[in-house]
């Protein structure tokens, strides 16, 4: 059988986040993706000039068509900017009941522009942690989630995931890329324990979509059969490597994207 993950997410016209870092994720990884898109960026290296948000009615029209014919092993969700996109998404889980769920809590880019609406975080919380596997926060996203200011340490990202968790997840990623020590850790939180994933933190200003190609890294392995411990760890791996990579492209004049081909190109 195939493995094939699904991405419901925002496009990025700048090929370096959302849809597109999900789809090349997915392809370097060995596993077939599809996609349900959100929204649509006006985007590049340097910001986002505008949003086109895709009808809610047409969201669900994509999901019953992709799940009524494949097979899917795995979801990523990434980028839903409005209440009634979440209510859609919500109830095409219900009815497809995918076995994998990797929801990463998309709110703002890379370049520093909010891509969600204020009364969408409440109904993230509501409809689809509840729905997740697996959420990933990044340490500004578990803030906003909490109401509160970003964790400055491993002692209160663990807090955090612990709180997330008291909110309906089942299991988080704390990532902490946007830290500022000299390794990169991420915490693996569910009722059961946690556990830390490290790496070098990367100098380079190419770090675009790092966060979607994390999720989806993680999707790909879930698809596949992998545990949930060995999927963020073979994510976590991925991104290190895409990130070591990234000095090898140039790509814009902003956040570069990093290297989801890493492996293939020479």
């Amino acid at each position: 059988m195939t493995a094939i993950s699904v991405t419901i997410a925002g496009s990025d016209s700048g090929g370096g986040a959302g849809i597109q870092a999900d789809l090349k994720t997915f392809s370097a990884l060995g596993v077939y993706g599809a996609s349900v898109i959100t929204a649509l960026t006006a985007q590049n290296t340097l910001g986002v000039t505008a949003i086109h948000d895709v009808p809610a009615d047409f969201v669900s029209a994509q999901i019953d068509a992709v799940f009524s014919d494949l097979a899917v092993n795995s979801v990523k969700i990434g980028m839903l900017s409005r209440v009634d996109t979440i209510h859609a998404v919500s109830a095409g889980l219900d009815r497809w009941t995918p076995s994998f769920t990797v929801l990463d809590p998309v709110m703002i880019a890379t370049s520093g522009d909010r891509l969600i609406r204020d009364d969408a975080v409440g109904a993230i919380l509501s409809h689809l942690f509840p729905r997740a596997t697996l959420i990933t926060p990044n340490l500004a996203e578990a803030g906003t989630l909490l109401g509160e200011a970003m964790s400055t340490d491993e002692m209160e990202m663990e807090r955090q995931a612990k709180a997330l968790l008291a909110l309906g997840a089942r299991a988080v990623l704390m990532k902490g890329g946007h830290g500022t020590s000299e390794e990169s850790a991420d915490l693996l939180v569910t009722p059961s324990g946690t556990e830390r994933f490290s790496a070098p933190r990367i100098a380079t200003r190419n770090t675009h979509g790092t966060g979607c190609t994390l999720s989806s890294a993680i999707a790909a392995g879930l698809a596949k059969g992998l545990s949930l411990r060995d999927a963020v760890a073979q994510g976590k791996t991925y991104v290190t490597a895409a990130l070591i990579a990234s000095s090898t492209l140039q790509i814009g004049q902003g956040s570069g994207p990093v290297h989801h081909f890493h492996a293939y190109w020479k």
